[in-house]
């Protein structure tokens, strides 16, 4: 393992502890507050999303793993579009309608619409700008979990494990929405994982996770409820 490599390896590390640090900070926080705007549009947020972006695609260049292996090529990209444009779908309406058969049969024992709740837009224009702000979301945690531990390591470790272990990570980083929040996204990152090994591109799955979040953003603000799990 080279210098450079191990750098990676820590500052990666390091990264996905910051983020998961302030996921949990967060959900602590919202239990006794509620905010004036909606977490999605401050603008210091989405800033911070920006760097984080450019932090990971730093990273990965870091690494020194060819840029194919973290999923970094287009040549195929009308075709793992659509693929990730029906899984994304697919996992949308599929959520939604466990996540409603859940809170009929155990409340919010099983899972806490509390968060989703908060980011539901107030109105049309809050949506598209909720839809846009999901971009830099989307595009940070594909960075991190798929490119960077996924492509990233794979040196070292086989591809099914590095999969796997992504999206229990994943999971977890959802907690705040209860047991089936953290069941459902890491079923989510599993997928997103094996679509990312199958195309051997970051197109599938960053496409798949924006639709099924998006999708079940329109659904929530429709019905006005947190019947939908966010996977991301």
């Amino acid at each position: 393992m080279t210098i450079r490599y191990a750098i990676f390896l820590l500052v990666t590390l390091a990264l996905t502890g910051f983020i998961g640090y302030g996921t949990f900070a967060t959900a602590r926080l919202l239990r006794t507050w509620r905010p004036e705007r909606n977490l999605l549009l401050l603008p210091q947020e989405n800033a911070l999303r920006v760097l984080l972006a450019l932090a990971c695609i730093g990273l990965g260049l870091l690494s020194g793993v060819e840029q194919t292996a973290l999923g970094w090529r287009w040549e195929n990209w009308q075709t793992d579009a659509l693929l990730g444009l029906g899984i994304g779908l697919a996992l949308a309406f599929g959520f939604y309608a466990a996540t409603r058969l859940l809170l009929h049969l155990g409340g919010e024992r099983f899972y806490s619409p509390s968060l989703l709740e908060i980011l539901l837009p107030a109105n049309r224009r809050e949506f598209w700008l909720v839809l846009l702000a999901f971009i830099p979301a989307v595009l940070v945690e594909e960075l991190l979990f798929r490119s960077l531990f996924i492509g990233g390591l794979s040196p070292l470790l086989p591809p099914l494990l590095l999969v796997i272990g992504t999206g229990i990570a994943f999971g977890l980083l959802h907690s705040p929405q209860g047991i089936w929040g953290m069941a459902g996204a890491g079923l989510a990152g599993v997928i997103f994982g094996l679509l990312f090994t199958a195309t051997g591109s970051l197109v599938a799955p960053l496409l798949a996770h924006y639709v099924a979040n998006s999708v079940q953003i329109g659904i929530a603000t429709q019905t006005k409820k947190g019947e939908a799990t966010l996977v991301g």
